[in-house]
């Protein structure tokens, strides 16, 4: 979907001013969403895609006020409701007030080095030799999904190379709408700055993006 968070190359949001000697967290507040974040992800209930889609789909208004852990946090909200866990009224009144739904399961503490040193890989078998291969010329779809997908909108209906061939991955515009994993073979796909920002752009200027197959055509 063209959500708050696609902001590659739109203007008026001034430049990206890298903070010096960034901390981890800003406060202590930050680091218990991160952790209750990841503590609801391990019930077993979403996917990282449904839950990536779940923050790009927040009312701009509240997401462009919004730092980046409050956006984590009104995400998982809504990821809690939808799934049965706990009520609008719950959420307002600060506790539970009858039962949810069960977990499938639940992260103990004494668990939380191994899984987090376990990740949770996404690369996938696919059954179908990959449709191109490095040095070819392709051009992206020219779509606008309602839905969850990791195509930029920059980067939809422009032609580019394919610099290489990556393995095969979960698609996530299937996976975050519990439509299966449906893996694809991803490319890495580079893009003449020109093609993208037009004849403004830096000399030389080349972005490249991971992209799978379904994305893109042959030019």
């Amino acid at each position: 979907m063209n959500g708050p968070h696609d902001l590659g190359g739109q203007m008026g949001f001034g430049p990206v001013a890298p903070e010096i000697d960034e901390p981890v967290f800003h406060a202590d507040w930050e680091r218990r969403a991160l952790g209750v974040t990841l503590s609801a992800g391990a019930l077993g209930a979403w996917t990282i895609d449904e839950s990536r889609h779940a923050r790009e789909s927040l009312h701009p208004a509240i997401y462009y006020r919004a730092s980046y852990y409050e956006i984590w946090i009104r995400a998982l909200e809504t990821l809690l409701e939808r799934h049965g866990f706990v009520s609008t009224d719950e959420i307002e009144a600060g506790r539970p007030l009858w039962p949810g739904v069960k977990p499938k399961q639940v992260l103990r503490a004494g668990d939380v080095p191994l899984v987090l040193a376990r990740g949770g890989p996404c690369n996938r078998e696919v059954a179908t030799p990959p449709k191109f291969q490095a040095g070819d010329r392709i051009r992206t779809i020219n779509e606008h999904p309602t839905g969850h997908t990791r195509l930029p909108r920059y980067a939809r209906g422009k032609l580019g190379v394919i610099e290489a061939v990556r393995e095969g991955y979960v698609f996530p515009d299937t996976n975050a709408h519990a439509k299966g994993e449906n893996p694809q073979h991803v490319y890495t796909v580079c893009f003449d700055g020109r093609e993208l920002w037009g004849q403004g752009a830096d000399p030389g200027l080349t972005v490249s993006i991971d992209a799978w197959e379904s994305y893109l055509e042959p030019a």
